[in-house]
């Protein structure tokens, strides 16, 4: 009878950790991102690239041979966090469009986490190998924020333009919660669901990764524009204080205040973005 009870305790536990492994994912099939833009009509690249053993997938529209807008998500997320962006007529003209899965997440090795500095490095890799020769911008939300001003200081010769939505770059505005350590230990981490496993570790390294780039800030040189919500409770308005007494080599740099908004201007001010896209980048 106990041996029964214990077998059925481990099955049990191996239903979970396959669950966690399973659920969660947050990202979209390759036949649900086929029907979407054969829904919008839209010529695409389902692309697939491995980069130092690591395989880092995106999605890609617009014009090959245009200037590049390259959009970086959260945490946690996966390329469609930008699918407005991806299928937007005008921008869809003007510029070769990507939207990248960050290291962990979507079909970019997921679930293996990465610090600050390694995603930097092997996103400055990818874009390297599919560079144009145009202009690339780079657009970050929210932990996507400090990512793209690191790899800016990785490779300021590769990058023109950076758009920080809602960007987490100050280290003291950090509050990692005390839970979140436990759970990026063995065997904790494997019961973690999904996508949440590779957000879990790396928020919980952010604080620590902010303040190792903070000395190098001083050495950011590309335009910079900032969107940021005075009532984003997730990543602290201060972040753009921060931002503008350390970006102290940074001659072009725009704030823009949203007065009242939250975190996920992504969408909520989709418009504003596009057009602020749009007026930074000619």
């Amino acid at each position: 009878m106990k041996f029964r009870k214990r077998y059925v305790i481990y099955l049990m536990l191996l239903s979970y950790i396959l669950f966690a492994h399973s659920c969660m994912t947050l990202r979209t099939s390759t036949k649900k991102t086929k029907t979407f833009f054969q829904k919008n009509k839209i010529t695409y690249v389902d692309s697939t690239i491995t980069v130092e053993d690591r395989k880092l997938h995106y999605i890609q529209t617009g014009n090959k041979n245009a200037q590049s807008l390259v959009f970086i998500h959260g945490s946690p997320g996966s390329w469609n966090a930008w699918e407005n962006y991806l299928t937007d007529s005008l921008l869809l003209k003007k510029y070769r469009l990507i939207a990248l899965d960050r290291p962990g997440f979507g079909y970019s090795d997921f679930r293996k986490s990465m610090n600050l500095d390694t995603q930097a490095k092997v996103l400055n890799t990818l874009l390297t190998q599919i560079d144009n020769g145009k202009q690339i911008t780079l657009i970050g939300h929210s932990y996507g924020g400090p990512l793209i001003v690191k790899m800016a200081l990785e490779m300021p010769e590769l990058y023109q333009t950076l758009i920080i939505l809602a960007g987490a770059l100050d280290p003291d505005a950090e509050k990692p919660e005390k839970w979140r350590k436990p759970l990026t230990w063995i065997p904790l981490k494997y019961l973690v669901p999904g996508a949440l496993k590779p957000s879990n570790d790396e928020l919980w390294m952010l604080k620590k990764d902010l303040f190792n780039m903070q000395p190098d800030l001083k050495y950011l040189s590309q335009k910079v524009v900032i969107i940021h919500g005075t009532e984003d409770n997730l990543v602290p308005y201060k972040n753009v204080d921060f931002m503008k007494n350390t970006f102290t080599n940074v001659e072009d740099l725009k704030v823009i205040t949203l007065e009242n908004e939250k975190h996920f201007i992504v969408w909520n001010r989709e418009q504003l973005i596009k057009e602020t896209i749009n007026s930074w980048t000619k």
